[in-house]
């Protein structure tokens, strides 16, 4: 795992980009100044430049397909989808380059269908030599897991392709066992993992340092592997250590530009479909066309929520609070699909322009349902320490919550965001949830 700007990305996923990266820029300099191209540019200089460009653009082609996803890095569909995606981003980069590149209208759908195969090919390239160096132990990390009382052990995944775990008994080192010692030498560590890193005698600290390698505890290799904070372990004081506390003026003047700017270009862009759907709405079932509902925001505050309605208008009518569930029976025919395609959170663009949202953070809750939730989930009122967001770390990992269960799960990943929350990661996130809403992930 490596670090940028605080998030942690696994060594794996990085080098599956780096290598797709450079197979698609090698392949399209190769393209652009072979000859015969109709995707011409004069120099190669220029070539190196829109061939990079083109690659990055192949990047986010992959993420919002999810191709960088462990679960969906060879899946045929997510290849497929990725293609056209980076066939229709690719033109689009290549239109907007004048200078760099003359594309003639006649040569759109052979300059597509080229590059169609262009990303098709790195996209396979570089995961058979991933699926290759896998299997040659070239990516295979070993951990060390000094195991206490269990807890570190207990929290252990099945088999992970790209982790070797040596376990050894803590009860060993205390018990003065030096045959621990000499297999630390032996086996070479990547990382050492322990349930409470202070405690380890003082031998054993001392050659681990001479060796270089890196100590911690299993709540935060599992919060830098997985993304999330461990919630039961976290200490009084953890929120000391979060990004919100360090960031400086200029970051926070920017992240509400960029809210600004997307907000009113996406509610520019995306007002027909609203129109469309506020139609189909009204057509549909009586009632209006916009939901509003209070929601909890930044620090406690209330706000109204605004959403395109997707439920019969009395389905509430008892005044009690209701999760939404599977196949719930207050949705209607249009309120399906535009929760499938997640049109209705569209008009929580104007709570972004009013400053009650931002684009990328936790899920506004109800005050009913935090009121509950702070009751028996520790630490779930910190998730205000942060504007709520139409979009969020929690949304593109776990699927929609109905359950005390699955707001704990949930917390996990939305702590994660305010200790660690940076532009980087909010960039993620955004091409994370145009994958979501591609392949109508966690819908309900």
């Amino acid at each position: 795992m490596t670090s940028f700007f605080g998030h942690s990305i696994r060594l794996e996923i990085l080098g599956l980009f780096l290598v797709e990266a450079i197979a698609f820029f090698l392949l399209s300099y190769l393209v652009l100044t072979g000859g015969g191209s109709r995707l011409e540019v004069p120099g190669q200089a220029n070539a190196a430049l829109v061939a990079a460009l083109l690659a990055i653009s192949a990047g986010l082609a992959s993420g919002v397909s999810g191709l960088y996803q462990p679960a969906t890095w060879l899946r045929f569909g997510r290849v497929l989808t990725g293609s056209v995606i980076a066939a229709l981003l690719l033109l689009a980069v290549a239109e907007m380059l004048p200078p760099l590149v003359l594309l003639e209208p006649a040569s759109r759908l052979e300059s597509a269908l080229a590059i169609l195969a262009l990303f098709t090919v790195a996209v396979v390239m570089s995961r058979l030599l991933l699926l290759a160096g896998t299997r040659q132990g070239m990516f295979r990390r070993r951990i060390l897991l000094l195991q206490g009382d269990g807890s570190a052990a207990s929290r252990w995944p099945a088999e992970d392709p790209f982790l070797e775990v040596i376990p050894v008994p803590v009860r060993n080192l205390l018990e003065g066992d030096t045959t621990v010692l000499a297999r630390l030498q032996q086996s070479r560590p990547w990382m050492v993992v322990a349930d409470q890193p202070d405690q380890l005698p003082g031998g054993l600290r001392n050659s681990i340092a001479s060796q270089g390698v890196p100590v911690v505890d299993a709540s935060e290799f599992w919060e830098r592997r997985l993304g999330r904070l461990d919630i039961a372990s976290l200490p009084p004081e953890w929120l000391k250590s979060a990004r919100i506390h360090h960031e400086t003026r200029i970051e926070c003047a920017l992240r509400r530009v960029l809210d600004l700017v997307v907000g009113i270009s996406l509610l520019l862009l995306t007002l027909p479909l609203i129109l469309i759907t506020a139609v189909a709405i009204k057509l549909e079932t009586p009632g209006p066309i916009l939901y509003r509902q209070e929601r909890v925001g930044l620090n406690g505050r209330r706000f109204t929520l605004f959403k395109l309605r997707s439920m019969v208008a009395d389905a509430e009518a008892g005044g009690a609070p209701r999760w939404a569930t599977k196949g719930d029976s207050r949705v209607t025919r249009v309120g399906r699909i535009i929760r499938l395609c997640r049109i209705d959170e569209l008009p929580q663009i104007l709570n972004v322009l009013r400053g009650d949202m931002a684009l990328v953070g936790p899920r506004p809750e109800r005050p009913a349902f935090v009121a509950q939730l702070e009751q028996v989930i520790p630490h779930y009122a910190e998730r205000a320490m942060v504007k709520p967001g139409v979009t969020g770390w929690a949304q593109v990992n776990f699927p929609y919550g109905s359950s005390v269960e699955d707001a704990r799960e949930k917390l996990a990943y939305d702590l994660y965001y305010v200790k660690r929350r940076s532009l980087f990661l909010d960039l993620l996130i955004v091409v994370a949830t145009v994958r979501v809403v591609l392949f109508q992930e966690g819908s309900r």
